[in-house]
C-alpha cells in the first residue's frame, strides 16, 4: 500500500478489524519509511451475473426486478401467496448465481426454463401464461399443445 505522505510502498499493518456488515476490513497501517499512520479498507470485488440473450451478442446484468415482474405477471390473480412468490424468486436468483459462478454468465434460455420448472410445480395456469410469452406462442394451437402436454405429464 502506497503511503499517502511519502509514497513509499513499505508499510506494516498495525490493526485489522472487520466492519459491521462483515464485507469490509479496516486496516490501520504505519509507513516503515516516515512513520505516518493511515487507514485502508478492503472489500470483495464481486462481478455481476450477466444474462446472455438469445442472439448471444447481447449480455445484460441479471435484474431481479425484471425476473420478479415476469413471475408476478404470470401469477396475477392466482391463489399463490406473496411469500411463496418471493421465496421462489430468491431460490431462482440463488440457483442462477450458482450455475453462473465460474463464468459469471447464465443463458436467458436457461433462466426461462428454471422459471418454468418452478411455475409448473406451483401453478399450472401461471406456467402456461409464462410459457406463452417466453416461448412466443403465435396461435391457439400452441396453447392447446402445451395444455395437452400438461395433462399428460
Amino acid at each position: 500500500m502506497r503511503c499517502p505522505k511519502c509514497t513509499s510502498l513499505e508499510d506494516r499493518v498495525i490493526e485489522s478489524r472487520a466492519l459491521a456488515d462483515g464485507g469490509t476490513i479496516r486496516r490501520r497501517r504505519q509507513c516503515d519509511c516516515c512513520g505516518y499512520r493511515f487507514t485502508s479498507y478492503e472489500r470483495i470485488e464481486e462481478k455481476p451475473l450477466m444474462v446472455v440473450k438469445k442472439s448471444e451478442a447481447r449480455r445484460e446484468p441479471f435484474d431481479r426486478a425484471k425476473l420478479e415482474k415476469g413471475i408476478q405477471q404470470a401469477l396475477r390473480k392466482r391463489p399463490v401467496s406473496q411469500n411463496a412468490i418471493l421465496s421462489m424468486i430468491d431460490e431462482l436468483e440463488e440457483e442462477a448465481t450458482r450455475e453462473g459462478m465460474d463464468s459469471h454468465e447464465i443463458a436467458a434460455s436457461r433462466l426461462g426454463e428454471m422459471v418454468l420448472n418452478r411455475l409448473y410445480t406451483i401453478d399450472r395456469v401461471a406456467y402456461v401464461r409464462f410459457a406463452s410469452v417466453y416461448r412466443n406462442f403465435e396461435s391457439v394451437h400452441e396453447f392447446i399443445r402445451e395444455i395437452e402436454q400438461l395433462e399428460q405429464g
